[in-house]
């Protein structure tokens, strides 16, 4: 499946979409009142912002707020399911990584 965005002036459903921005490990991505944060982050292009514990990427698995691969870091707040947050204009969210020290999913 491809995501794709439909032009205001071309939508059936005649949406009235208010835009809004969040910034991802300091980089401004635009997303669309309502969209969930795994929805603004894969309309980006990004399939994968977390690693695992054996370093492989992850990112939206279930996309039901099962199997926590999605989690994120949003306003400081730690091990946010981005699949079942919506974005909010300004957010700020940093991804997460379980390698290294701290591995094991303790928080420090």
């Amino acid at each position: 499946m491809t995501p794709r965005l439909v032009p205001a002036a071309t939508d059936p459903v005649r949406r009235g979409d208010r835009p809004l921005t969040i910034t991802v490990d300091g980089t401004p991505l635009p997303g669309v009142a309502g969209q969930s944060l795994a929805g603004v982050l894969l309309a980006a292009g990004r399939t994968a912002w977390r690693t695992g514990r054996d370093g492989r990427p992850r990112g939206v698995f279930c996309g039901i707020g099962v199997c926590f691969d999605c989690l994120l870091t949003v306003n400081g707040e730690r091990d946010v399911r981005a699949c079942r947050r919506r974005a909010r204009d300004g957010d700020t969210v940093t991804t997460q990584s379980r390698t290294g020290p701290g591995a094991d999913g303790a928080r420090p």
